[in-house]
């Protein structure tokens, strides 16, 4: 009788990671069908929230238009960072190559933490729990398959949340999409 439990047990596991395998499977189906994604999004950073709208083109391009009073703007291409506030005519640039946000925008890194990750299910997420230097949660939609967000710390250690909604998927973009601002 033991023996059956346990022989019951170890099939139920297996078949039980064999299903969580196969989830990551779809998911990276999904996204190398991807060449570039438009979406809303909500940012949360501590308590501030802020929202606006994004394009993503892999790999590693990324433009945002923040909707605020300042007209920020996020643009992020050849590892560099570039946050604008259009309303005072002011760029900030930032190196972004020790951030874990890149893991995000290249989908070599995306498919190491779909892959690695710790996997966790629930009624309407897929969340991806990966760590190395640092922690990034990746969710996806579990009917779809599509990304909804990401969770990182920033390096000011800063919890971000970033949700986002695709409202558009693998369109042609203007090749300035992601031209880097002069510095000012």
């Amino acid at each position: 009788m033991r023996f059956n439990i346990i022989f019951l047990a170890i099939i139920f596991s297996l078949f039980f990671l064999n299903l969580l395998a196969n989830e990551k499977k779809l998911i990276i189906n999904k996204l190398n069908e991807t060449k570039s994604l438009e979406f809303n999004f909500l940012q949360e950073v501590n308590d501030k929230k802020e929202n606006g709208i994004c394009v993503l083109e892999f790999p590693g391009n990324l433009k945002c238009n923040y909707s605020d009073d300042k007209k920020k703007e996020l643009v992020i291409s050849e590892n560099k960072m570039v946050i604008s506030q259009k309303r005072y005519d002011k760029s900030y640039f930032y190196p972004v190559s020790k951030s874990p946000f890149l893991k995000i925008l290249y989908k070599d890194s995306l498919f190491e933490i779909i892959n690695l990750g710790k996997i966790d299910i629930s009624n309407e997420t897929i969340k991806l729990t990966y760590i190395n230097e640092s922690k990034i949660i990746v969710l996806f939609d579990k009917n779809s398959l599509e990304l909804r967000g990401w969770q990182i710390i920033d390096q000011y250690n800063n919890l971000v949340n970033f949700s986002i909604k695709i409202i558009g998927k693998n369109r042609v973009l203007n090749k300035n999409t992601f031209k880097l601002p002069s510095i000012n």
